[in-house]
């Protein structure tokens, strides 16, 4: 699949989930055609968001715009099958909680979808090292993962980096997503960094106005 890069995916989590229909249109009104879904469970991260039910309705609602499933969770081989259901096209499972990780990127790429993995700020780029030819996606996060509204790691920047460095050593063709603390004042230089695919929550979905918001943040990365 291609996509035109770097890409702007507005995170779910932060939107008003009273009216969730009405924010995601709004993002795709102001050019999103990414969206990005997190999922917690409360045990893997302090916190619980939601599960396929929503995800399903996202798709619905979101038209053709791509939909990205993070899997903040525990045991995630055991809901794979059910957010490809619901209408995922790309699902992430995280490397601290995935103890075979060929096997649960080979699950996902089984359905005919996109597969990724992500690494928390404290887990060595060295570890995912062994599957990176087999997957599309690497997900950096760039804040300790379970809430939204948190500040971007500063040492993050190296670490994106080291990664575009390892892709170009290696001829990879994974894409390299960050998630967390993207906002305003730092989508540009993280962009610059290396990034191709970056979440944005609370700095989308936290502006008066959505569309706007979204145009102005990819303004700064186009």
């Amino acid at each position: 699949m291609n996509f035109n890069l770097p890409i702007l995916a507005p995170s779910i989590l932060a939107a008003d989930f009273t009216n969730l229909e009405s924010d995601i249109k709004k993002a795709i009104k102001g050019g999103a055609n990414w969206i990005h879904c997190d999922i917690m469970d409360g045990h893997f991260v302090p916190n619980i968001s939601f599960g396929p039910g929503v995800v399903k309705q996202v798709s619905k609602i979101s038209g053709d715009a791509f939909i990205d499933v993070h899997l903040m969770i525990e045991n995630p081989d055991d809901y794979i099958d059910n957010f490809v259901e619901a209408g995922a096209d790309m699902i992430t499972v995280h490397y601290e909680t995935t103890p075979h990780l060929h096997r649960s990127v080979q699950k996902i790429k089984s359905h005919g979808i996109m597969a990724g993995v992500v690494v928390n700020p404290a887990t060595s780029l060295f570890n995912i090292e062994p599957i990176l030819e087999y997957v599309d996606m690497v997900l950096i996060m760039t804040v300790n993962p379970g809430y939204g509204g948190q500040s971007f790691i500063e040492s993050s920047y190296h670490k994106i980096k080291e990664l575009v460095d390892i892709r170009e050593t290696g001829e990879y063709g994974f894409l390299i997503q960050i998630d967390g603390g993207v906002n305003l004042k730092n989508i540009q230089k993280i962009a610059k960094a290396g990034a191709d695919v970056l979440v944005a929550g609370n700095s989308v979905f936290s502006a008066k106005d959505i569309p706007a918001r979204v145009k102005e943040l990819m303004d700064k990365i186009s």
